[in-house]
């Protein structure tokens, strides 16, 4: 079985209230490519929300989807963390952080109130925003005579490629991502130009 072409992911950030018993919930859904974003996010919303009593997340990322993380942050295990990314997943979501936050209201919810309420707000987040198809990239670095710049952007254009990073003087540099999809026809036509380098490259 191939790799898949594409994959599912949220592009602008979303927040969502939900309220159970006096328990007030506000799930935020924000699209993260790596876990340094999501240490920044969530540091963000314990700032905004240092009286809460509670801030649990889930989140998945990579095209692999094997690089996921849950947290109950101090609720019953499987309370929170669990249900969070059970909306994630249910939407075949990747590059993808919910953080919930709880203000306690006096009554305790038990178990099932409790996954039913960060299952519900992370849901109501991800209603809230859209949810995109993106090309699975592969990516590489270009180095070419500034006078083939024209020719390299063309090119780029027309089959949808991403430039990560852009040096322009007499010799320029880019990091691009291709779909890849469309990679062999890109190389085959970057490869016919003259004084065009073109490496593989990785980036995160």
């Amino acid at each position: 079985m191939s790799e898949a072409d594409f994959y599912n992911t949220i592009v602008q950030p979303a927040v969502a209230e939900y309220k159970d018993r006096g328990s007030k919930f506000i799930g935020y859904a924000f699209p993260v490519e790596n876990v340094e974003t999501f240490k920044e996010r969530l540091n963000e919303i314990k700032k905004e929300h240092p009286k809460a009593s509670h801030h649990c997340f889930a989140y998945r990322v990579g095209l692999g989807k094997n690089i996921f993380r849950v947290s109950d942050a101090g609720e019953p295990s499987g309370t929170a963390g669990k249900p969070i990314l059970g909306q994630i997943d249910s939407k075949q979501l990747t590059n993808t952080l919910i953080i919930v936050v709880r203000y306690f209201g006096g009554t305790m919810l038990g178990v099932p109130g409790l996954i039913n309420a960060y299952k519900m707000t992370a849901s109501l987040a991800l209603q809230l925003t859209s949810i995109v198809q993106m090309p699975v990239e592969k990516f590489f670095n270009l180095q070419f005579d500034y006078t083939r710049m024209n020719d390299v952007m063309m090119i780029l254009r027309q089959y949808n490629c991403r430039i990560i990073k852009q040096e322009t003087q007499l010799f320029s540099m880019m990091e691009i991502g291709i779909p890849k999809n469309r990679e062999t026809e890109v190389l085959y036509k970057l490869n016919d130009l003259q004084n065009v380098e073109i490496k593989s490259a990785i980036f995160e």
